[in-house]
């Protein structure tokens, strides 16, 4: 009995059919490494690609500045083409003189309020009118500025001003802003900046020095106007 007990519930080693096998296991591991190395190796290609856009972005040099002029003679034989450029720029051939760089010409700088309408200032200003006060506004009054210039030669790309504000020899103020991309065009553009409001309360009156500067995308400097202007109290 006892040897047909001990022979009955003798087992061969074996796996346990409740798990995978040796085999089936090590397969799995060799399938695990092989998905983490193409992840790595996915991880790498996308860090490359990264890395070389980053370089072309870094290394990007612009081709070279044409005139306008050479723009419409470059389509010359193509009427329709031609035609539709010079719609586009706002001038025609006879206007061209070849010149590569573009000239931004400011003609005036207006201020619009509330208080008192409109004031239109002829630019270039005189030196001496740079020293005394061109406009006076209220405290707390909305007012503009209006700009009316012309754009010659060449188009003008991302063309933007900083308008600096000083007083009694410290820094008070400081708006940028982007007036945009412009062609030459027979009739002056007319530009008005954002709106903005003047301080109020004793320390806000006074008189105030300003530097109004515009630069376009290749950092020429257009313009640089230093004006005076004066804070009085509200009515």
């Amino acid at each position: 009995m006892m040897e047909g007990e001990g022979g009955s519930n003798k087992e061969e080693a074996g796996p346990s059919h409740g798990g995978p096998t040796w085999y089936e296991e090590d397969k799995r591991m060799e399938e695990e490494e092989e998905g983490e190395t193409e992840e790595d190796d996915h991880l790498q290609d996308s860090a490359a690609a990264a890395a070389a856009a980053v370089d072309i972005t870094t290394t990007f040099v612009p081709g070279p500045l044409l005139s306008l002029k050479d723009q419409i003679e470059k389509d010359q034989e193509d009427e329709s083409l031609r035609r539709w450029k010079e719609k586009l720029l706002g001038c025609l051939e006879s206007d061209l003189n070849g010149q590569m760089e573009p000239e931004v010409k400011f003609h005036s700088v207006g201020i619009l309020s509330s208080d008192f309408g409109e004031i239109n200032t002829p630019l270039p200003i005189k030196e001496e009118q740079s020293k005394s006060v061109l406009f006076t506004l209220r405290e707390g009054s909305e007012y503009r500025l209006k700009l009316t210039f012309s754009v010659l030669h060449n188009i003008v790309s991302g063309l933007a001003y900083t308008n600096t504000v000083w007083k009694a020899g410290l820094q008070v103020d400081q708006s940028k802003g982007m007036l945009g991309t412009f062609a030459p065009q027979r009739e002056p553009y007319i530009h008005m900046l954002e709106e903005e409001t003047t301080p109020s309360g004793a320390l806000a009156r006074g008189t105030y020095t300003a530097k109004l500067k515009f630069v376009d995308d290749d950092k020429r400097c257009h313009l640089e106007l230093n004006y005076s202007f004066e804070i009085s109290k509200s009515r």
